[in-house]
């Protein structure tokens, strides 16, 4: 299927960002090592660190410091956060055939996206690298609501400001709490198998509609589909 290939698709389709549309895991990790360094500890390493990114930034400590309780950890949040936006999107990059998605949402008349748990001025400027800023049709971040994945607020917020219904929607995401949010919101679900995950995470036990390999896969998935 070509980027402009035409297709009826759902009104509209969310996405997930980081392990979904975006990869970037190395500038977080970059970020995070500025913290562990200062420490004293060595740097972590891609491999320990990419499993857990779409779990977010707590997460993201917990491999850094296992040693220190979730409440020490926090000291270390505002900083980490602070190192990820001097260089938000150095070496992120849209993941292979996202465009040709994106594209063939665009081409079929359809709006696409993106409600994410990561803080929405930290989003702002990743979808802004990518240039997607004028291309997505809404952008729901993390901090905009009290309550975020797996709870739905987010998801309803989007739809409220598309003036659709959840259940002309579709929702593709990398990790358990995003199809939780999209059932506890009456949306179809993809889950998408190239993004982070822990070994011990089973996508088959999250009961998402659909399981999608790689990005060309959602355009034959059926659910994206009218």
């Amino acid at each position: 299927m070509t980027a402009t290939s035409k297709i009826e698709m759902a009104p509209v389709i969310l996405f997930d960002l980081d392990g979904t549309l975006v990869d970037s895991a190395v500038d977080l990790l970059n970020a995070l090592n500025v913290i562990v360094q200062q420490t004293g500890k060595s740097a972590l390493t891609l491999a320990e660190l990419r499993p857990v990114v779409s779990k977010g930034a707590r997460a993201m400590l917990a491999v850094a410091f296992p040693d220190l309780s979730e409440e020490q950890r926090l000291h270390y949040l505002q900083p980490f956060l602070d190192c990820y936006q001097r260089a938000v999107a150095q070496y992120s990059t849209a993941f292979a055939d996202v465009e040709t998605v994106l594209s063939s949402i665009e081409a079929s008349g359809s709006r696409w996206g993106i409600v994410t748990n990561k803080p929405h001025y930290l989003a702002k400027e990743v979808v802004h690298s990518m240039g997607w800023t004028h291309r997505s049709a809404v952008l729901i971040g993390g901090d905009s609501l009290p309550r975020k994945k797996p709870d739905p607020d987010q998801l309803f917020h989007a739809c409220e400001l598309l003036a659709v219904q959840a259940s002309d929607c579709v929702y593709v995401g990398d990790d358990e709490r995003d199809v939780l949010a999209a059932k506890h919101a009456g949306m179809k679900s993809i889950a998408v198998l190239w993004g982070y995950r822990e070994a011990h995470d089973d996508p088959k036990n999250w009961q998402a509609d659909v399981m999608c390999n790689t990005p060309l896969d959602l355009l034959g998935s059926g659910v994206l589909l009218k």
